[in-house]
């Protein structure tokens, strides 16, 4: 059979001559929209939330809007998803309320603000300073970033100054209906966040949506009520924060589920004027999948200021339904000597039971070293 050779022509409608006209077909194409940087210039007028706002929605799908200049802003500005928005440093790019704004937000999710019923696509936030201006704004809770978003990202950003949360991820939108889907897989890294009015970060979640997180290597200070809550801490890990100016408990962990705490450094909490029962961790547990809470440094350089408080170092307060299982290992907890303080207190509450393997930890300083409650069972591990 004859072979045909580098010479010899191709008959029409072969494989190889219609490899070729499809080749050529091809060729011929547009070649796709590449994504651009898109340089947004603030002018530090209360126009600029206007000019942001009007490049967000002329931007396409994979944009980056660099954002420069100081920003002075009278509305919230729209986080549309698949979309970056950054500055050059976070001192270079201050984005700040407008006297008398009383926001909701500085920063927010496009699908938050649009009462939609489902997560945003991913959107990523860094290199910027959000500042609150409370002074001037005193008829809101003002928040620095609301994230409706799933798989997304905030890091290296300052956030100053909030009568809100400095952070905030929610699964309930604007008009106060929660989503239908899951909002999960995102990162909070290397942020500072400093003054914030209620929690330096926020995780609202009414039902079981804003789980498998990391919240890694940022610094808050000075939270008028906790430096982290996570109404739903399932999947997430929360390693290597400091922490201290917290006004009552440091690290407020709910629903355990495959949760890692770990790396942490809580220099202080419980110390705000409100009295109550003030933990640097205090968690709740789900009744299936094991957790970790390990190598935290817990102390109270402030002392224990309020009088009528009670203060538990590292707190496991209930488990939500079944039996419980967390590992607490490594934590070195150093009380001041008072009265009034636990360093590790584990209690089951309404659940079935709690198996705790407690080993290696350091704890000093506190009245009662370990408090077991009933059900509670605790063990050094293999």
């Amino acid at each position: 059979m004859h072979k045909p050779t580098l010479s010899t022509p191709l008959a029409r409608g072969s494989l190889s001559s219609r490899l070729l006209s499809s080749l050529a077909a091809l060729l011929l194409l547009p070649l796709p929209t590449l994504a651009a940087q898109v340089p947004v210039a603030c002018n530090n007028t209360v126009t600029d939330d206007e000019t942001l706002n009007a490049a967000v929605a002329a931007s396409a799908v994979g944009d980056e809007l660099v954002i420069s200049g100081p920003c002075l802003i009278n509305s919230t500005v729209r986080l549309r998803g698949q979309r970056a928005y950054r500055g050059g440093e976070p001192s270079g790019t201050v984005i700040r309320q407008a006297n008398g704004a009383n926001l909701a937000a500085l920063l927010a999710s496009d699908t938050w603000l649009d009462v939609a019923t489902f997560t945003g696509d991913p959107v990523s936030v860094k290199n910027l300073t959000l500042e609150g201006n409370p002074t001037n704004n005193t008829g809101r809770a003002t928040d620095g970033i609301v994230l409706m978003s799933w798989n997304s990202t905030v890091e290296n950003t300052r956030i100053n100054n909030m009568r809100g949360s400095g952070i905030r991820l929610t699964n309930t939108n604007s008009a106060g209906t929660p989503i239908v889907n899951t909002q999960v897989n995102g990162r909070i890294v290397h942020n500072f966040i400093s003054d914030s009015g209620v929690h330096g970060v926020h995780v609202q979640d009414s039902g079981n949506s804003v789980t498998d997180w990391d919240l890694i290597d940022n610094w808050i200070a000075d939270s008028g009520v906790s430096a982290i809550r996570l109404e739903n801490s399932a999947g997430w890990k929360v390693r290597g924060n400091h922490l201290y100016g917290v006004g009552q408990t440091a690290i407020v962990a709910q629903r355990l589920f495959g949760t890692t705490i770990s790396d942490n450094y809580i220099e202080g909490f419980g110390e705000g004027t409100t009295a109550g029962t003030w933990a640097g961790i205090g968690a709740t547990v789900q009744g299936d999948a094991a957790s970790v809470i390990s190598d935290n440094k817990i102390f109270n350089f402030g002392g224990e200021p309020n009088t009528a408080s009670r203060y538990h170092y590292l707190s496991i307060s209930q488990v939500n339904y079944g039996t419980g299982f967390v590992s607490v290992t490594g934590n070195a907890i150093r009380g001041i000597g008072s009265t009034r303080s636990t360093g590790l207190n584990y209690e089951k509450g309404g659940g079935t039971a709690l198996t705790v393997t407690s080993t290696g930890n350091l704890v000093t300083g506190v009245t009662t070293a370990r408090n077991v409650g009933t059900g509670v069972t605790v063990t050094a591990g293999q």
